[in-house]
């Protein structure tokens, strides 16, 4: 190996002193520097004020986006402690802003029970990131400031007047240096405020956005606590029980609130949390809960005698089935994967928690008998069908055993085996497929036409899916299984790219395809394999020029404005087929030129929530839908 002359001694190893390893390397502490680690800073100050709720002595916080994307969190808690702290000699209120590790979260005798933010980083990192924060703290009778600028101390601790109240308001401007973007999406922001309030029953949360003409507002407080939350979540759903059901107990260590209710899809949601942080991989807690679910539903089948002796007991996906629930915990000094918080490590709190939930689950079975038949009904006829898909999934193997080959007839595979470069278009239609198969580049695009009315999945369970003549070939083509079988590390290709015409029927297959791979394949989206191909929406030929492609109306509108309007041909694309190969090549295929958009699945809930909108049972909800977003469509085709 080839070595460097290069001194290396004490001179060459760095120290970064204060909060300049935030800068440094920031993605470390609140994972991106795009808009996710940009709503990440909203989140950290924010959740300071939910600790102070989660104590018992915040009872509003207020959120405003300001013009200018300036951010301002106000909460009526106790307000930052603004004595000298004996070790860094300097106001606490300072010390938390300016210092790492440094907050009220640590040890039994901290100020807070429980925590969030146990990492104790989160005011100073936003902080090291905002070009300027500045902080107002009532408390003592006094109004107190500081300010900061790029996380280092420009006001110390100041009084600036007289109060009666108490709280601690936050006003910070992101520093553009380090960020992709400043600029806030208000949804995103509002239905985590919303989530926050659901998990802390009384807490009244609200965001402003000051930054257009006419403001948006909105403000969330829930008595009902996790049984709003489960309510809402199924707003659009039938329910088999109509009232969700409660059970919250504090056994004096790790206080358990859970709300459950099912309804007549096939789809199971869970939704954990701990110290109102989303643990979205769950943990001990989300065990725990599964283990009482399958221990309850089973033992009351049986002494029932819903389940006869001789018959097998229920499996857990059987019970989960149409079920909707969100767990949440409190727990002291919690262990997570990480400072993103995404998993519990606990042990201990799977004990508790399915102590917790067979106590309570068994009792309500047993004084709500009707409501116990209607569920476990649907818990058996899944058990059945999932029978029914266990037995489809044996005969698709063993077709294919016997096959030269498992898949598709009608796919065009490309000649590399190696799924990172290899890419499989999923295409409407035959003459689109003709089309592309002559287009593409063989040796790592593959080409899967699809013709006629494709299944919705919503409304299908599993063993209807494996018999289904328009979904085999796309489960056959990516190689993986479906459902609890699938493995995304078994996939073919390592973009599978949906590409549909620019129209109402394209907009419908890719939703009905997008929600198959939601349901059938999430691993495919949350690991980022799923594309949709952007196609041009116009053609602009002259005499004299080379045709253009526009893919907005924005792009035709400046092509025509730089060649003026005289002879122009503008040809507006209605489908696929009328491209010739080269053509579609050129625009939609070709990695040097093409447009892809990446399918991604921030929030699972939000998915969840859109998808039954879309293609579930309820009409209202879709028509509320359509209604609410049509202004935003644009070259509708009917």
């Amino acid at each position: 190996m080839e070595k460097y002359n290069h001194e290396y001694s004490a001179n060459q190893i760095q120290v970064l002193e204060g909060l300049e390893a935030v800068r440094k390397r920031p993605g470390m502490y609140i994972g991106s520097v795009s808009i996710r680690g940009l709503h990440h800073l909203v989140y950290e100050i924010v959740d300071n004020c939910v600790d102070e709720a989660l104590a018992g002595y915040c009872t509003a916080i207020e959120v405003k986006i300001e013009p200018g994307n300036i951010i301002s969190v106000e909460d009526n808690g106790r307000g930052i402690p603004i004595d000298i702290h004996p070790k860094t000699h300097i106001s606490a209120a300072e010390t938390v802003y300016t210092v790492l590790h440094a907050g009220g979260k640590f040890g039994g005798d901290s100020g807070y029970k429980v925590s969030g933010g146990l990492h104790g980083v989160g005011a100073s990192v936003v902080n090291a990131l905002s070009e300027w924060l500045e902080v107002q703290i009532q408390r003592d009778g006094g109004l107190y400031q500081m300010k900061f600028e790029r996380g280092k101390t420009v006001q110390a601790l100041t009084k600036i007047g007289d109060s009666d109240k108490t709280g601690t308001k936050v006003r910070f401007f992101a520093d553009d240096t380090i960020f992709e973007t400043l600029n806030y999406d208000y949804e995103i922001l509002e239905d985590r405020f919303r989530e926050i309030a659901f998990l802390t029953k009384g807490l009244k949360i609200s965001i402003e956005d000051l930054r257009e003409e006419t403001p948006k507002k909105a403000e969330f407080c829930y008595e009902g606590g996790l049984r709003s939350f489960v309510e809402y979540l199924n707003k659009n759903k039938e329910k088999v029980n109509p009232e969700p059901i409660y059970l919250e107990k504090d056994n004096g260590d790790v206080p358990v609130e859970v709300s459950l209710q099912y309804t007549t899809s096939y789809n199971e949601n869970i939704y954990t949390f701990v110290n109102n942080i989303n643990t979205v991989e769950g943990g001990t807690h989300l065990e725990g809960f599964k283990r009482a679910l399958t221990k309850v539903f089973n033992e009351y089948a049986r002494s029932h005698s819903i389940i006869k002796e001789k018959d097998a007991n229920l499996q857990g996906e059987d019970i989960r089935e149409g079920l909707t629930a969100v767990v949440s915990v409190k727990v002291k000094d919690p262990q997570f994967e990480g400072q993103t918080k995404t998993k519990l490590g606990n042990s201990n709190v799977t004990g508790i928690v399915q102590a917790i939930v067979v106590d309570g689950l068994s009792t309500f079975l047993e004084e709500n008998p009707n409501i116990a038949k209607a569920i476990l009904e649907k818990c058996v006829s899944a058990s059945r069908a999932r029978e029914a898909a266990r037995k489809a999934r044996e005969l698709v193997r063993k077709k294919n055993s016997l096959e030269v080959t498992t898949l598709p007839g009608k796919l065009a595979d490309c000649s590399s085996k190696n799924a990172d470069e290899c890419e499989v278009y999923i295409v409407e239609g035959d003459s689109a497929g003709g089309s592309a198969k002559q287009g593409r580049d063989r040796r790592t695009q593959a080409i899967l036409p699809l013709w006629g009315k494709m299944l919705n999945v919503e409304k299908s369970r599993a063993d209807k899916i494996y018999n289904n003549d328009k979904l085999k070939p796309v489960i056959q083509a990516i190689g993986a299984g479906i459902g609890a079988d699938f493995d995304v590390n078994k996939i073919r290709y390592g973009k599978v790219v949906i590409m549909a015409d620019a129209d109402v029927d394209g907009a419908h297959i890719r939703t009905l395809l997008l929600t198959f791979f939601f349901r059938y394949m999430r691993p495919l989206i949350e690991q980022g394999h799923v594309f949709l191909a952007q196609p041009p929406l116009y053609k602009v030929s002259k005499k004299g020029i080379k045709d253009v492609y526009c893919y907005t109306d924005e792009e035709l509108d400046e092509q025509l404005a730089k060649i003026g309007r005289d002879n122009v041909s503008i040809q507006r694309y209605k489908g696929l087929g009328e491209m010739n190969p080269e053509q579609l090549w050129e625009t939609t295929m070709d990695p040097a030129n093409r447009i892809f958009v990446r399918v991604t699945m921030d929030d699972a809930m939000k998915a969840d929530e859109i998808f039954t909108v879309l293609m579930g049972d309820e009409i209202e909800p879709r028509r509320e839908f359509i209604e609410k977003n049509a202004k935003f469509v644009k070259n509708l085709d009917i």
